[in-house]
């Protein structure tokens, strides 16, 4: 069976192709693409006999961090936009990468059959063109776009369509779901809907074969049940009970900003790029590892871990942003108001060392419109490591006090991340750690860096657990979901 899956929860245009294979081993020369399925209870044959192989023929993600780097997040209309722009041309790319895209062509032997052929195939495309108007009414340069491929392309030997549903932001959903409608319409192929947080639970079954299977624990080849889920990402921060595949109980989520959305936010205080998670991380990881820099310094005051002690499962992220604005704002110096842009008290704006020659009409008119501007910033690397550090460090004390508490209040005998956020270096090895010293009976399991964050492969491979239950379904009974819950 062959899946062409889609995903656009967010500001990743995600497109995969997988091709699934039941029994027997994979073909010789191309063992080291396969992914190995682990095993479920409840798929015997797929997976707990480790007859179920994946192949992933492509997994293309086109990046918009560029673009919303200069608001510091994600912008809706902007995402939507790119989505757009990005969707045919990645679905191009990976049917190329698949080797599934084929030009229509007519053969000069029967010319007149192929001819024939040809021109009903064109009537039939013509018709269809009508109903792939009303689906992408609001899309119409899309809609332009498709009919050009739809002409110049055959169908490709694909069996099913995956499509992300939600949660997520709506009107990128939309313009996924409406792409995959149009192709499962025009290719007359059935869609399996698909939700966002049980793909990045799912991502942990595709486990590398080859060289990065080394290093993972061979336990990890077999899951019991119970299971408590982490997924912790940009928009999404929740504990879940997995009793068995498809079988979820939320016992926890965020009641305001998620762990990457804090990630993000307390990034942009410090003056840090976009993603936060990311530039958090790796200013952490140079305070580390650079043993020359003083380790005098201290801040004045340690972050909170917020909820860290409630007695349920719920997380909340603002009040950590909340402190370190304060606590970076305290740590401003004030500019001399005799001369604008010079940290030093004493000068007068008129001596030669001093870089900034003194305008005394120009300072006054930016004291006067832009008050707020009478502070600047100005902090050293070790102030924004050790910040960086803390704020990493909150976050993940946070997740593993609750994941550990709920793990051995509900008797989990598996342990599961998914999500952007986990991702993290110092967070996959403080979990490992804090797993081997107060649940040594339980397992943890953490999909690879490429499946950790947004991807189309864990859509697919979500989309062909779910057949068993019959949840594919005509494209006109699809529908977006921006808050879409586990059931």
């Amino acid at each position: 069976m062959i899946i062409l899956a889609i995903e656009t929860s967010c500001d990743d245009t995600c497109v995969a192709i997988l091709k699934v294979n039941l029994t027997g081993s994979p073909p010789e020369g191309v063992r080291e693409n396969y992914p190995r399925l682990s095993g479920i209870s409840s798929l015997k044959n797929f997976l707990n006999k480790g007859q179920g192989r994946v192949k992933i023929l492509s997994n293309i993600v086109s990046s918009q961090i560029k673009i919303h780097q200069e608001y510091g997040g994600v912008h809706p209309g902007l995402a939507k936009r790119e989505h757009l722009r990005n969707l045919l041309p990645v679905l191009t790319r990976a049917l190329k990468q698949s080797k599934l895209l084929k030009k229509f062509q007519i053969q000069k032997s029967n010319l007149k059959q192929n001819l024939l052929s040809h021109e009903i195939l064109h009537k039939q495309a013509n018709s269809k063109f009508q109903t792939l108007k009303k689906i992408l009414k609001r899309e119409k340069c899309l809609f332009e776009n498709l009919k050009i491929f739809f002409r110049k392309y055959q169908k490709p030997d694909i069996d099913m369509i995956a499509i992300t549903i939600g949660p997520g932001l709506e009107p990128c959903l939309w313009t996924g779901v409406n792409f995959a409608k149009a192709l499962a319409c025009f290719w007359d192929l059935p869609i399996a809907p698909v939700n966002h947080i049980e793909a990045h639970i799912v991502a942990n079954w595709l486990l590398p074969v080859g060289n990065e299977l080394k290093t993972q624990n061979s336990k990890l080849k077999t899951i019991e049940f119970p299971a408590i889920c982490l997924v912790a990402s940009g928009g999404h921060t929740q504990l879940i009970l997995m009793k068995n595949f498809s079988k979820y109980k939320i016992l926890g989520e965020t009641r305001d900003d998620a762990a990457g959305e804090c990630f993000d936010k307390t990034a942009r205080i410090l003056g840090l790029g976009y993603p936060g998670g990311p530039a958090i991380a790796a200013e952490a990881k140079k305070l580390q590892t650079a043993p020359h820099v003083g380790t005098s310094y201290k801040l004045q005051a340690k972050l909170p871990r917020p909820m860290i002690y409630s007695k349920d499962y719920d997380f909340s992220f603002s009040g950590l942003k909340t402190a370190v604005l304060y606590e970076h704002k305290t740590h401003s110096e004030k500019i001399n108001p005799r001369h604008p842009g010079c940290i030093f008290g004493t000068c007068s704006g008129k001596q030669k060392a001093c870089p900034v020659k003194f305008v005394p009409q120009l300072f006054n008119r930016v004291n006067f419109c832009f008050p707020s501007l009478r502070l600047k910033i100005k902090k050293t690397k070790e102030y924004i490591g050790k910040m960086a550090q803390e704020i990493q460090q909150a976050i993940i004390d946070v997740l593993i006090k609750k994941t550990m508490n709920a793990t051995r209040e509900y008797k989990a005998k598996t342990i599961i991340l998914g999500g952007g956020v986990t991702a993290n270096e110092e967070l996959r090895k403080q979990f490992k750690l804090s797993v081997k010293r107060q649940a040594s009976s339980a397992k943890i399991l953490i999909p690879s860096k490429k499946f950790s964050i947004d991807n189309a492969a864990m859509i697919g491979i979500t989309a062909y657990l779910q057949r068993p239950k019959g949840k594919t379904k005509n494209w006109k009974k699809i529908k977006a979901d921006a808050n879409l819950r586990l059931k």
